[in-house]
C-alpha cells in the first residue's frame, strides 16, 4: 500500500474503531443489564441463591450454544460482519424485553440464554471486522474494543453502589441501546484488509484446533478465562464478606464501589495490553500478563484476611492483568488462522473459552465452601500459569513469524 493510500485509510481506521467499538457496547448492554438489577430481581421474584447463580450463568451457557452453531455454520466468514452484529443486537433487544413479561425464574433464565446466544453473532464477528481495518496496530484496535467491554462490564457494580434503579427502565433502556448498537454497526463496513470469503464447511473449526499453533493459543486463552470471569463473578460476595469481618459499615455498598474499580481498571488494562502486545509481540506480553495475573490470585490466596485496603490494592493490580491480555489471543487468531475462516477460529475459540467460564464460576462457591477463599484463589491461579506455558511454546513455533509482524 502507497504512503498516500496509507493516509487516507489511517483516519477512516479510527473513525471505525470508535464506531465500531461503540456499537459493541451497547449491542451487548443486555448481557449486563441482569447484573445491574441482580439485587431487586432478587426481592421481585423471591429468587433462591441458585436461582441468581443459574441468571449469570445462562447468559455464558447460551453465548457457548450459540457460538458453537455459528461456528459449525461458519456464519461469520460466510456473512457479512455488520449484517450478523444488527441481527444479534436485535435478538438481544426482544429477549431483552421479555424480561418484563417473565412471571418467575425459569422464563428469565430462558431468555437470559437466548441474549447470550445472540451475543455469540456481535461480539466474534465484531472482532473480525475490526481487523480488516488494521494490519499494524491490530492489538491496540481490539485492546480498546475488549477495553470498552470491560468498562461495561464494571458499570452495573457502579449502579448498585449507588443504591441500584428501577429494573423495569434498565432493561427498557438496555434493550434500546441493543438495537441502536446494532444500527451503529451497520454503518461500519469492512475495512481494507479483507479476508477472503470462505465456503460453507461444517468440520472447519474442529480442524482449526488441531493444528499446533492454534492449539496452544487455545490453550492459552482458556488458562486466561479460567480465572476472568469467576473473579469478576464473585469478587463482589468475597469482598463484601472482607468488608463485614472487618466490622465496616454498610459493606454491601463499599464492595460493590470496589468491584466496579477492580473490573473497571481492566480498561486501562487492555489498552496497554494491546500496545505492548504491538510493540513486544503477543505471546510475551500474554505470557508476562498471565504471570502477572496468577501471581496475584496466589498472593490473594495468602492475604484473603488482610486489611481491606492491603487487599483491595493488589485486587487492582489483578483486576489490570487479568484482561490486560484478552484482547490479544483474537489477535493472534486473526493473524495465524486460515484468512477465509478468521471468524470461524474466532467463534470457536471464545465458544471453549465461555464453555471454561461456567464451569470456573460454578466451582468456586464448592471450593469456598471446603477450603474458604484462599483454596478459590489458588485454584484460579493455576489457570493463568498453566496458560503462560502455552504461550512460551507458541513463541518457539514458526507461525510466530506471522504474529506481531514478527515479534511473535
Amino acid at each position: 500500500m502507497s504512503n498516500a493510500v496509507s493516509q487516507d485509510v489511517a483516519p477512516a481506521r479510527w473513525t471505525a474503531l470508535t464506531w465500531l467499538a461503540s456499537a459493541v457496547v451497547f449491542a451487548m448492554a443486555p448481557w449486563f443489564s441482569a447484573a445491574a438489577v441482580l439485587p431487586q430481581l432478587r426481592a421481585a421474584w423471591t429468587l433462591s441463591d441458585t436461582d441468581a447463580a443459574w441468571l449469570t450463568l445462562a447468559v455464558q451457557l447460551g453465548f457457548v450454544l450459540g457460538a458453537v452453531l455459528s461456528a459449525a455454520l461458519n456464519l461469520a466468514d460466510r456473512i457479512a460482519p455488520r449484517q450478523l452484529i444488527l441481527a444479534g443486537a436485535l435478538l438481544a433487544a426482544g429477549a431483552n424485553l421479555g424480561l418484563l413479561l417473565a412471571q418467575g425464574p425459569l422464563a428469565a433464565i430462558a431468555l437470559r440464554a437466548v441474549t447470550g446466544a445472540a451475543m455469540a453473532l456481535v461480539y466474534p464477528p465484531a472482532l473480525k471486522a475490526m481487523s480488516t481495518w488494521f494490519r499494524s496496530g491490530r492489538g491496540v484496535a481490539l485492546g480498546v474494543m475488549v477495553g470498552a467491554l470491560t468498562l461495561a462490564a464494571a458499570l452495573p457494580h457502579l449502579v448498585n453502589g449507588l443504591g441500584g434503579a428501577n429494573w423495569q427502565a434498565v432493561i427498557v433502556v438496555t434493550s434500546v441501546l441493543a438495537a441502536l448498537g446494532g444500527v451503529m454497526a451497520w454503518r461500519v463496513g469492512n475495512g481494507p484488509h479483507q479476508f477472503p470469503r470462505a465456503v460453507f464447511r461444517p468440520a472447519q473449526a474442529w480442524r482449526l484446533l488441531t493444528g499446533r499453533a492454534m492449539g496452544l493459543t487455545t490453550l492459552g486463552y482458556l488458562g486466561h478465562m479460567w480465572e476472568l470471569y469467576a473473579m469478576w463473578a464473585w469478587f463482589a460476595v468475597f469482598f463484601t464478606r472482607l468488608l463485614s469481618d472487618h466490622d465496616l459499615p454498610d459493606p454491601q455498598r463499599g464492595a460493590a464501589y470496589a468491584t466496579f474499580a477492580v473490573v473497571g481498571v481492566g480498561a486501562l488494562g487492555c489498552y496497554v495490553g494491546g500496545v505492548l502486545g504491538d510493540r513486544w509481540g503477543r505471546t510475551r506480553l500474554t505470557a508476562l500478563a498471565m504471570c502477572l495475573s496468577g501471581a496475584c490470585a496466589l498472593a490473594l490466596a495468602f492475604l484473603a484476611d488482610a486489611a481491606p485496603p492491603v487487599v483491595l490494592a493488589l485486587s487492582l493490580l489483578w483486576g489490570f492483568w487479568i484482561i490486560a491480555d484478552s484482547a490479544q489471543f483474537s489477535t493472534i487468531v486473526s493473524e495465524i488462522a486460515d484468512p477465509a475462516y478468521v471468524g470461524t477460529a474466532l467463534t470457536t475459540q471464545l465458544a471453549l473459552g465461555f464453555t471454561l467460564t461456567a464451569g470456573s464460576i460454578a466451582l468456586v462457591p464448592v471450593l469456598v465452601g471446603r477450603g474458604g477463599w484462599p483454596l478459590a484463589f489458588a485454584v484460579l491461579g493455576v489457570g493463568p500459569l498453566l496458560g503462560a506455558l502455552a504461550m512460551r511454546g507458541l513463541a518457539r513455533l514458526p507461525e510466530a513469524a506471522r504474529i506481531a509482524g514478527g515479534r511473535g
